[in-house]
């Protein structure tokens, strides 16, 4: 996950500093995202992840490092995986 994060921060995010040298805690607005370039890394993330970031995560905290965005996606992948059936579950 953290590597299709920087492939699209690489793409979409308008960083001043290469997003593969950059630690997981690294402050991206630091590093030259602006807020219009964090909604294009939204859109991405959106569209690679199969995900749609809810009106409570749309907040420059969540996009602020990878670990954070790493994070929020691990709730929204987690949160929209179908439930497991128990073995032996009755049709």
């Amino acid at each position: 996950m953290t590597g299709q994060i920087r492939a699209i921060l690489l793409q979409h995010g308008r960083l001043a500093l290469d997003a593969s040298t950059l630690g997981e805690d690294s402050d991206l607005y630091q590093a030259g995202m602006t807020s219009h370039a964090s909604v294009n890394v939204m859109l991405a993330l959106e569209g690679a992840f199969d995900v749609e970031f809810p009106d409570r995560m749309l907040q420059r905290a969540v996009f602020q490092s990878i670990a954070s965005i790493r994070a929020a996606l691990g709730e929204l992948v987690a949160s929209t995986a179908p439930p497991i059936e128990p073995r032996g579950a009755a049709l």
